[in-house]
């Protein structure tokens, strides 16, 4: 090695831009991510562009057909399907969205009080995860549905309620290694509280769990909120979402003769969850460090 090279400074890439270099070295992942984004960019900025109405009655164009004025036809009543499309779209993503930030914050108090609150808590919030993990989730979904009652906000309520228990262990796990860390008993020693255990340390060093954990579990979100929705137990009409939409087309009319009715927010819903557990398989191979290689 010459004395040149031996001057020359070695950059080391942080853990994060190693992270980064492998999810978009993802095709999957990539394709994933650009379809999402294709998608939040249409349900945001489409409807006030092109002027639609979701709730728009047209008695004149009932069951029409795709066309140059409605791109994918027209419902039982004359709404543009495309309008309700998009409008269904972001209010899906509005309950998905909040439902998993909701549960990230539950499932990640819990598990870190868990392992920093003393064995006493531990013992508690532990219990209290194991029994809500033993119940059946799609019983208890249509419980708590049918007791909160239909809307956005109960809809969202719901969802958050069932998803954070398995978080919570994810998180406890992670942090009972961390927990007997040089850094952390140094910190508990020279007086650190519980809480600030858990945001200067125990947050920071949950993100990557954190991260992949909402993008997978958005993917889920969208689909309780639409099989809510198509029970009637979720986002009720007039309001558009992607599952009461399939439940209003699922008569024997509608499934032969105007498949434009259920075909459009089938697909959408479909291509949206595999968009996301693409982006979601990215991210968790991505944070995975045994992806190093060299």
């Amino acid at each position: 090695m010459t004395a040149a090279a031996a001057a020359r400074p070695v950059f080391r890439e942080s853990p994060l831009g190693r992270a980064l270099g492998r999810f978009f070295a993802n095709r999957s992942a990539v394709v994933g991510l650009v379809v999402l984004l294709a998608m939040v960019g249409a349900i945001l900025l489409a409807p006030p562009l092109l002027g639609l109405s979701p709730n728009a009655i047209d008695l004149l164009s009932l069951n029409k057909p795709p066309g140059a004025r409605h791109w994918m036809g027209t419902d039982g009543v004359g709404r543009d399907v495309f309008a309700r499309l998009l409008e269904g779209g972001r209010i899906s993503l509005l309950v998905a969205v909040s439902a998993v930030a909701i549960s990230l914050c539950i499932g990640f108090l819990m598990g870190a009080l868990a392992t920093f609150g003393g064995r006493v808590l531990d013992g508690a919030i532990m219990r209290l995860v194991d029994l809500a993990m033993t119940l059946p989730p799609i019983v208890l979904l249509l419980v708590l549905a049918s007791i909160t009652g239909p809307g956005i906000a109960p809809t969202i309520f719901v969802i958050a309620l069932l998803s954070w228990p398995i978080l919570a262990r994810m998180v406890r796990a992670r942090l009972l290694e961390l927990r007997e860390r040089d850094f952390v008993l140094a910190s508990r020693n020279m007086g650190a509280g519980t809480w600030h255990l858990i945001w200067r340390h125990a947050l920071p060093n949950t993100l990557d769990v954190l991260v992949v954990y909402a993008t997978l579990q958005m993917a889920n979100a969208v689909l309780l909120e639409a099989g809510l929705s198509f029970l009637g137990l979720g986002v009720p009409p007039p309001d558009a979402s992607w599952g009461n939409m399939l439940n209003s087309a699922r008569s024997v009319l509608v499934l032969e003769q105007f498949p434009w009715q259920w075909l459009t927010p089938g697909a959408a819903l479909v291509i949206t969850v595999m968009a996301t557990n693409f982006v979601g398989d990215g991210l968790r191979d991505a944070f995975d460090p045994r992806s190093d290689i060299g």
